[in-house]
């Protein structure tokens, strides 16, 4: 117990010498005072408070997130792109990742400045000021890429070195407050504690174009990031370098010796009157060095020895860029890793045991550079708050938004945060970040909206569950059940198909037209439903069913760039598991209302069972009020691996079931293996139909259905320049024609005719018909003659009117169960629409109105 409390309290103590490190950087020391002076004291204690509330705020959100899952390198962009996903993870890590390069420039040019101010103070020059910042500033950051790249194993043990450093520098400025001021010091504007100084400096005085709450806000914010802040750290920011300097240092002095005052002058301005120093000729002509206002190293001045104090800005300075240097490539690497964007995985390459991203550390390197060259403190600053403030306000935001999905695996260890706090701090944050710069809260947001857009397009292949995931359940669950008060209408009808592919690379045909069909218009979004039934063999029902529902048939449908939902079952047979497929698709009203599947060619060759199994689909469909729609191609549909396929379903059928079964669009429906990835395979509905026509051939009012397909077609850009052509009748004038074509019928029909033997019973035809009910008796040919004559020549108007046709769509003719059997209607089925280049859609509606001409 005694070890694990003192790791413990080592580990916290470590921790948070880190965090004071980070916080008491070039900011405290070298623009604190500055900012003082401008602000007042009373104003940079709100912004320091306002600070430490973002701050506060965002680690309470931090602690939230971070305790809810298991968090890896990768720092802010691992904690947002795990919890709101990658397409505002992936572009807040980018700015993070910037942001901390641009880190690496501030601490530099800090240090540089210091350096510089030694070298004047002590005559040595080597160009000018802003020169020599930009040079000693290339030179160190140089020097601390040569360290972060050999190693950085002792960078905690130096840590606790630059903090004890720090920490006597404190002391020693503390100490130089209570010192009584020597000439010297009193000349620059120090004259110890006064409460008629605090008094004059607690209200702001703003000068320059810098000098607003917001600008001086801009300047502090970057001291406070990096780490929440920490009590301690708040109150050295509040009591020690605010209240101190605000109660020994006037805003305005010369420095120089002779304008101290021998006796009281009527004409001499400002508090230093008081203490027998005049610097109103300064102060009038706005020439003073020295001051608050005007000293950079006023720590320097006021401490009891300023060595010290330069040490603790070098220590601080230096452990901050050397710390930015190594955590933004490292933020960045974890997002090369991760495979959203092109072009950037060069520098995801790691080297060595702790895979150090050398290459990253080369472009902070750069960026840092090109950042140093700017040499002004008081310019990098407000650009590293604009990209830290909105890293802050994802960072809540998406606490926020973890919390109102309520998703089961949204659980932190952490209590102490609101989601409404978390809210205020994200929108607190986006409108500081307009109230600083407004140009830069435009280039971090155009950024962010920039780099969402992209990965939205490009739709990354991760799963990080995240809350988008968690938000985007809840939205579609409660726009579903929102549907079930709406009552349909007319104007609203969508056709959701239900299309029977099988695997869908197998009849990419199919698919394509229903693409066609249902991709969403503006702000209508058409949704079809692509399903196989898997009929188990001698392998078990669960492998066959997790084979069914591969996700490999998902991802070649998203490759296709199809939307569509897919979904396989596992049943004894063909038309029960369609009939589990029809009765049990879609949610609410997100149903399906159309079917859709290929005709079968090869009904006259295969078994009488799957011809007869393959009709009663079709009636299943009209009995459950679905619209069917069955679409014949004369290449057929089976356009992969035809050995494949044959060698697979030779595996699975009866043997009694011809080879040619493979090439039946029956087949889809069986049990199927892939090798190998699924190829993208163009089909005719893809390409671009030009100046064709879409022939419809209305026979009977179906609800409208046969006349709203082709429409919808023709808003497809590859469809658009197709005209549509309405017929409803034909030329009655081609008897002989009409007697071969019928007695080719006959031909077709024969082999399933019942053909009752005379010297038995007369009614054993009627017999063996209903044990075998695809067979066509005498009685069922003469009581359906005039349908049969009909197909057979609009069979003939097919081939008249519509040969150059892009597609023929034309209603599909009924036969009713009981009285027409399953071959005769098959017969009609495949003699309507025989031998045509075009392909044909056979359409039938479920008389529901689908059509607004009649609508008010």
């Amino acid at each position: 117990i005694f070890f694990f409390t003192f790791s413990n309290f080592k580990f916290t103590q470590c921790l948070q010498i880190r965090c004071m490190l980070n916080i008491w950087g070039v900011i405290l020391y070298l623009r604190l005072p500055w900012i003082t002076a401008q602000a007042g004291v009373g104003l940079t204690w709100v912004i320091i408070l306002l600070s430490s509330c973002i701050t506060g705020i965002t680690g309470l959100s931090t602690s939230a997130i971070a305790t809810n899952g298991k968090v890896k390198g990768g720092g802010t962009y691992f904690l947002i792109s795990r919890s709101l996903g990658p397409e505002l993870g992936g572009s807040i890590g980018l700015i993070f990742a910037f942001a901390n390069a641009v880190a690496v420039a501030m601490h530099t040019v800090g240090f540089a400045e210091t350096v510089t101010d030694l070298m004047s103070e002590h005559g040595a020059v080597m160009v000018d000021r802003i020169n020599n910042i930009r040079i000693i500033g290339i030179v160190t950051v140089t020097c601390l890429l040569g360290i972060s790249m050999a190693g950085m194993a002792w960078e905690s043990k130096v840590g606790i070195l630059f903090f004890l450093v720090i920490m006597v520098s404190f002391v020693n400025y503390i100490v130089g407050t209570i010192i009584p001021a020597s000439p010297e010091k009193q000349s620059k504007g120090f004259f110890s504690y006064r409460a008629d100084i605090f008094a004059a400096n607690f209200v702001p005085d703003w000068r320059g174009p810098e000098g607003s709450f917001f600008g001086m806000f801009s300047i502090f914010f970057p001291s406070a990031t990096g780490a929440c802040v920490v009590r301690d750290a708040a109150c050295i920011y509040l009591f020690y370098f605010i209240f101190f300097p605000g109660a020994c240092v006037v805003r305005d002095a010369s420095g120089l010796l002779n304008d101290s005052l021998t006796s009281s002058s009527a004409d001499c301005v400002g508090l230093s009157c008081n203490y027998s120093w005049d610097f109103t000729e300064c102060i009038n002509n706005k020439s003073c060095l020295y001051g608050i206002n005007f000293c950079v190293q006023m720590m320097s001045l006021v401490s009891g020895f300023a060595p010290l104090i330069t040490a603790g800005i070098f220590g601080a300075t230096l452990s901050s860029a050397l710390a930015c240097l190594v955590s933004a490539p490292k933020v960045f690497q974890c997002l090369c890793q991760d495979k959203l964007y092109p072009l950037i995985g060069f520098f995801g390459k790691g080297y060595g045991k702790n895979q150090e991203p050398i290459r990253g550390y080369l472009l902070a390197y750069i960026i840092a550079v090109c950042f140093i060259l700017i040499a002004e403190l008081n310019t990098i600053a407000p650009i590293i708050s604009n990209f830290f403030l909105c890293s802050y306000s994802l960072i809540n935001f998406s606490c926020f938004h973890a919390s109102v999905t309520n998703s089961p695996g949204w659980r932190p260890s952490f209590r102490f945060y609101s989601r409404w706090l978390s809210l205020l701090g994200a929108v607190c944050c986006v409108v500081i970040m307009f109230l600083l710069t407004w140009w830069a809260a435009l280039i971090a947001v155009g950024v962010v909206v920039f780099l969402l857009g992209y990965t939205l397009y490009k739709k990354p292949d991760v799963n990080w569950g995240s809350s988008v995931q968690a938000g985007s359940y809840s939205f579609a669950l409660n726009q579903c059940v929102g549907l079930n008060s709406v009552e349909d209408h007319v104007k609203n009808y969508r056709p959701q198909c239900l299309v029977l592919t099988g695997p869908p690379s197998r009849r990419p045909a199919l698919v394509d037209l229903v693409s066609c069909l249902t991709k969403s218009l503006s702000l209508m979004i058409f949704m079809f439903w692509c399903f196989s039934v898997c009929v188990p063999q001698a392998s078990s029902c669960l492998s066959e069913l997790q084979e069914a529902n591969s996700s490999r048939h998902v991802s070649w449908l998203n490759q296709r760039k199809v939307r569509a939902f897919y979904r396989g079952v596992v049943a004894a047979d063909l038309r029960s598991g369609v009939n589990v497929l029809l009765q049990g698709s879609g949610l609410g009203r997100m149903k399906p209302n159309v079917v859709l599947m290929g005709f079968k060619s090869d009904w006259s060759r295969s078994s009488p069972e799957a011809a007869h199994s393959y009709i009663g689909i079709l009636h299943d469909a009209f009995d459950l009020q679905f619209g069917v729609c069955v679409l014949r191609m004369r290449e057929g549909f089976d356009v992969l691996m035809v050995s494949l396929e044959v060698q697979r379903t030779s595996q699975l059928r009866p043997a009694s079931r011809p080879a040619s079964w493979s090439m039946n669009l029956s087949s889809v429906f069986s049990a199927s293996v892939c090798i190998g990835p699924e190829p993208q395979l163009d089909s005719a509905f893809q390409k671009k139909q030009g100046k064709k026509t879409i022939d419809v051939y209305w026979l009977s009012d179906d609800g409208g259905l046969t006349l709203l397909l082709p429409y919808l077609l023709t808003r497809r850009r590859r469809w658009s320049s197709c005209k549509v052509r309405v017929f409803v009748g034909g030329d009655p004038d081609r008897k002989e024609e009409q007697r071969q074509d019928v007695r080719r019928f006959q031909d077709l029909i024969g082999p399933f005719s019942v053909d009752p033997d005379p010297k038995q019973d007369p009614g054993s035809g009627l017999g063996r018909q209903q044990e075998e009910p695809w067979r066509i008796s005498q009685q069922d040919v003469e009581r359906n003659q005039a349908k049969t004559l009909r197909q057979i020549r609009l069979n003939e108007v097919l081939k008249d009117y519509s040969r150059d046709a892009a597609l023929i769509v034309i209603t599909m003719p009924v036969g009713r169960t009981g009285v027409c059997p399953s071959m005769l209607y098959l017969a009609w089925l495949d003699f309507l629409s025989r031998d045509l280049r075009p392909p044909v859609l056979l359409v039938r509606g479920n008389q529901e109105n689908v059509l607004t001409f009649y609508c008010q």
